[in-house]
């Protein structure tokens, strides 16, 4: 594993450490800036799941799944187990975690305003390096190249063999 990565990955996976910590340790606090959008997302993840998944309503709730996951999948990341994955499923909780905790839209106060506006950016730009580490094949070749070259390779066999049977019949 090259050093940047050893050293890239703990970097990037350690504001979502605290930050699911956090959301573990001070879920009901947490939970007041989340409720609108649990409310919002709660009942269209219920009616797109089969009725024998129990969508929870909650906003508690919801943040503690949210720590969970980050917690989990940043561990994962700085350890450099299944880093894409890891990288993609930060990506997937930060986008709903901004909405809800950072509307600076909706502050009033131009302070509050600002220093939300500072997080709602520093945010996009975790949302870029995840995005980075999620396609970040460590210099082999990634699915999609591999499945291509393994149905051209596969396609040339294929020749081969019909070539050769050919050959034999006549």
């Amino acid at each position: 594993m090259a050093l940047t990565r050893l050293i890239a990955r703990p970097l990037l996976s350690s504001y979502f450490l605290a930050n699911g910590t956090q959301d573990l340790t001070d879920a009901p606090a947490r939970a007041k800036d989340v409720a609108p959008l649990a409310d919002m997302l709660a009942p269209a993840l219920a009616n797109a799941t089969p009725d024998s998944v129990r969508v929870p309503t909650d906003p508690v709730t919801w943040v503690r799944i949210s720590g969970a996951i980050q917690l989990a999948a940043g561990l994962s990341l700085a350890a450099g187990k299944m880093p894409r994955l890891s990288a993609a499923v930060l990506g997937a909780t930060l986008v709903p975690s901004t909405a809800a905790h950072l509307r600076f839209w909706e502050a009033g106060d131009s302070a509050d305003r600002k220093a939300q506006i500072v997080q709602f950016t520093r945010n996009a730009s975790l949302a870029g390096g995840l995005l980075i580490a999620a396609f970040d094949t460590a210099g082999k070749p990634g699915l999609a190249w591999r499945a291509h070259h393994a149905a051209h390779d596969a396609r040339r066999e294929a020749a081969l063999v019909t070539s050769k049977v050919k050959a034999r019949v006549h």
